[in-house]
């Protein structure tokens, strides 16, 4: 009765707050699962498009594709590595728990500060994670976020950086076996002998997969 009166008054524990987070932290780790299931579905179908136009002689549209084999790769890595910080954070607010019990109170982190910042970042995550990081703030555990600190989002993918082209030309050299991309015959399109009306269905579809793939990847 009086525990329940006490919390009542003071709202929950330090500890009741972390298990609280923890749980939220894995419920947005499992959705990361399904997202990168999500998108490795989807670029699958795209990697056996590519080989058919490869084999067909469309090194254009092959390159396309590529381009977005290429930018779901790096998505893939980046839900990976935000999967991986969710994980830290839970680690440390294990600690946090740990050390409440001792002093009564949860301390301010700035570890978890900079992974909360990174994973804000993500627009899968991006406004579970601001309300952790309010509540965690008004908890002590952060300092307060400045929005300008937040507006810096990742644009990497953006622009085709020189790196990038190789990597394009990596992935068609890959799924081509050899014969388009780096040592291969790149940017030299073979003839297509497809009619009009074909070709016009034809880049309607690859559109339509470039599209689709790519609405994931924007989140």
């Amino acid at each position: 009765m009086y525990k329940s009166i006490n919390r009542w008054i003071n709202g929950p524990t330090p500890e009741e707050k972390v298990r609280t987070w923890q749980q939220r932290l894995k419920q947005e780790s499992r959705q990361l699962d399904r997202e990168m299931t999500r998108l490795e579905a989807e670029t699958d179908k795209v990697r056996k498009t590519l080989k058919q136009l490869a084999k067909k002689g469309d090194v254009k549209s092959a390159r396309i594709l590529a381009k977005e084999v290429v930018r779901s790769n790096k998505q893939r890595d980046r839900l990976s590595v935000s999967k991986a910080r969710l994980g830290s954070i839970g680690i440390q607010l294990q600690n946090q728990m740990a050390l409440s019990k001792v002093t009564g109170s949860l301390q301010k982190s700035a570890e978890i500060m900079k992974l909360s910042h990174s994973l804000i970042k993500l627009p899968q995550i991006s406004a579970v994670m601001r309300e952790m990081s309010m509540e965690m703030t008004k908890a002590g555990v952060m300092e307060e976020m400045i929005d300008d600190t937040l507006e810096d989002l990742d644009e990497e993918d953006e622009e085709l950086t020189e790196e990038a082209d190789l990597e394009i030309e990596k992935v068609l050299f890959e799924l081509t076996d050899g014969k388009l991309g780096q040592l291969g015959s790149a940017g030299k399109d073979l003839p297509v002998t497809e009619d009009p009306e074909e070709e016009a269905r034809h880049e309607a579809e690859i559109e339509r997969m470039r599209q689709q793939l790519d609405s994931m990847l924007n989140g």
